[in-house]
């Protein structure tokens, strides 16, 4: 296995789109051989450019580049290569973050906030499309053709991140927690996942009204814009506080 770069990193984050949906549709055995495709292009294109893998999970990827020109060049050739690529009626499409930062390089993997700032710019785009952060922008090629989307706010991060689109391909709106007015936690969301399992759990289940109880100081804010904060790409007209 390559070494992973340390220092200064530019870290990309894959996964497939509508995964759940394409295994119903496709069926175990036919979606484990695209899946397998989706792997070998995405493998080659990335490793071709200086990518190293840090971690594969399922239909996602993590990979790390020592160059920021090099991890975009990655990208666009992966998606060029599964958009040429015979898939049959139901292609596969993945959506890419690529963020570059200073991430701890530990026992093999990656950790930090930009870990999390590069998973959250994935996870903000559809597929096929590629979405760059403002420092991995800055160390561009003025040649690369990025499309400015403007400041989005990503879930468990305080402040709004700047991205950018390779390219000029038309998506829908990102999926992010812009179309929202709730409040911007002063700090990250820890050690409540289980109540906010339940919360969202209730909220599926068709609760119209959902009441938190509990001692002043314990959280119920923090738990309800948490919460808020997770159903935002769920919903087209926007989350609000009221």
């Amino acid at each position: 296995m390559d070494m992973l770069p340390s220092g200064t990193v530019t870290l990309l984050f894959t996964d497939i789109e509508g995964s759940t949906r394409l295994l119903r549709e496709l069926g175990r055995e036919r979606y484990i051989r695209a899946l397998s495709e989706q792997r070998r292009l995405v493998r080659e294109a990335f490793t071709r450019h200086g990518g190293v893998e840090v971690e594969m999970q399922g239909d996602s990827f993590h990979f790390a580049f020592a160059h920021a020109n090099e991890a975009v060049a990655a990208a666009a050739e992966a998606q060029r290569a599964l958009a040429a690529h015979e898939w049959g009626a139901e292609p596969i499409r993945i959506r890419i973050g690529i963020h570059t930062g200073e991430p701890v390089l530990h026992e093999g993997l990656y950790a930090g906030i930009d870990v999390h700032r590069a998973a959250r710019i994935m996870g903000a785009g559809h597929g096929g499309q590629v979405l760059v952060s403002e420092s991995t922008r800055g160390l561009l090629d003025s040649s690369i053709d990025l499309h400015d989307l403007g400041e989005h706010r990503l879930k468990d991060l305080a402040a709004p991140v700047r991205l950018y689109q390779l390219g000029n391909e038309r998506f829908p709106p990102l999926k992010t927690i812009s179309n929202t007015n709730l409040p911007r936690p002063a700090s990250s969301f820890v050690g409540r996942e289980r109540e906010l399992q339940e919360v969202l759990a209730r909220i599926e289940e068709g609760g119209r009204l959902i009441t938190l109880t509990g001692p002043g100081g314990t959280g119920k804010t923090r738990l309800a814009i948490a919460a808020a904060a997770t159903l935002v790409p769920e919903y087209k007209a926007g989350v609000f506080w009221v």
